[in-house]
């Protein structure tokens, strides 16, 4: 599939005729009317295009008009009512030239995350504020002892919202605090990123205000809070601060074989079309069921050359532990965040994550 003007899109198809769920393909995802009553120009010009197809896949192409409107658009084209047909899955992309959706993509990316964090080689550490129920108090000084010990990034757990024991103002208020005195005694550059988890009004007013209070980076639900609120967040030059993309009530997209959107795709292409400079998803061996494949190709799609999108950093987690990092290294290479969260307290959390920070560096 060669890049043009429009975008290309394979779906892969089980247990039903190719050829028809390619023509239902076409028609739903643009016109969703009878192909056959439509004016002959629509039917040239704006109804899908199919461009290939084999047993198993069809290749369908849509028109740069077809397009208009953004990311939004883009999504409701790539896996609208497609998604609800049974045995389809997009399994690649050709998106057209950059002219054509105007996305700037990630704001920082690979570069720009190290240029922050002045870490210009090693994988750079991040980790989760947990557990819930801890107070705000609690967690600033969890936050604390992380950044001392030399983790690069202290997120807000995702399901940290505005519970009634560490509310969101106090908990950002204290652990934004508590990271730059650390950073001011180590001479380090950790950023606390808290959680949006908030109601939809508030998402871009709660991002300034986190900002305000001190916060170096925010962590987005796109699942939740929608992939275009994260854009706009990182579209924001005002507010000019890394996002981080969560994949919660992501996993119904990517987990059936013969059902839903490629891990890749959703986890590296969609989040660096809305702007995640870093893409938290499960990494293999630990509570969740992601293959070494699938992992591997989280990591290609967030490099992956894509225009002028600029790389977003692989962000491997979902029970991983410091004995694993060598073996992690080995998968995702250097241009990684290796997330590391509920078992540096087994032990002693600050010999656990200055660990961690001597595991990356020996490896650099």
């Amino acid at each position: 599939m060669n890049a043009t003007d429009r975008l290309h899109v394979r779906y892969r198809v089980t247990g039903r005729d190719a050829d028809e769920v390619a023509e239902a393909i076409r028609v739903e995802q643009t016109i969703e009317f009878p192909a056959d009553l439509a004016a002959p120009w629509i039917q040239e010009e704006i109804v899908g295009r199919v461009e290939d197809r084999d047993t198993d896949s069809v290749v369908v192409s849509y028109a740069p008009g077809v397009l208009a409107g953004g990311l939004t658009q883009l999504l409701n084209v790539l896996w609208g009512n497609v998604s609800i047909f049974e045995g389809v899955r997009v399994v690649d992309v050709r998106l057209p030239d950059d002219d054509v959706l105007g996305l700037r993509g990630p704001r920082f990316g690979v570069a720009g995350m190290r240029e922050l964090l002045a870490a210009p080689r090693r994988a750079l550490l991040a980790t989760a504020l947990k557990p819930m129920g801890s107070s705000a108090a609690e967690l600033a000084e969890v936050a604390r002892t992380l950044a001392v010990a030399g983790l690069d990034i202290i997120k807000d757990d995702h399901s940290l919202g505005d519970q009634p024991w560490a509310p969101w103002r106090e908990r950002v208020a204290r652990c934004a605090e508590a990271v730059r005195e650390a950073n001011s005694r180590t001479g380090g550059r950790a950023l606390y990123m808290p959680s949006l988890n908030v109601p939809a009004p508030e998402v871009q007013e709660r991002a300034h205000e986190a900002k305000a209070l001190g916060a170096g980076a925010l962590l987005v639900l796109p699942g939740i809070s929608g992939f275009d609120a994260m854009r706009a967040l990182a579209d924001d030059d005002e507010l000019a601060l890394p996002v981080m993309s969560h994949p919660s009530m992501l996993g119904s997209h990517i987990v059936s074989a013969s059902q839903g959107i490629a891990h890749g795709l959703l986890l590296g292409l969609v989040n660096r079309l809305a702007g995640a400079d870093l893409c938290v998803f499960p990494s293999h061996g630990g509570r969740f069921a992601f293959s070494p494949e699938q992992c591997a190709e989280i990591r290609d799609e967030c490099a992956a050359p894509r225009g002028r999108l600029a790389p977003a950093l692989p962000a491997p987690g979902g029970g991983m532990t410091v004995e694993r990092l060598p073996e992690l290294l080995d998968l995702y290479g250097r241009d990684v965040a290796l997330l590391v969260g509920g078992a540096l307290h087994r032990g002693d959390l600050a010999t656990n994550a200055a660990r961690m920070r001597e595991a990356v560096e020996s490896a650099a």
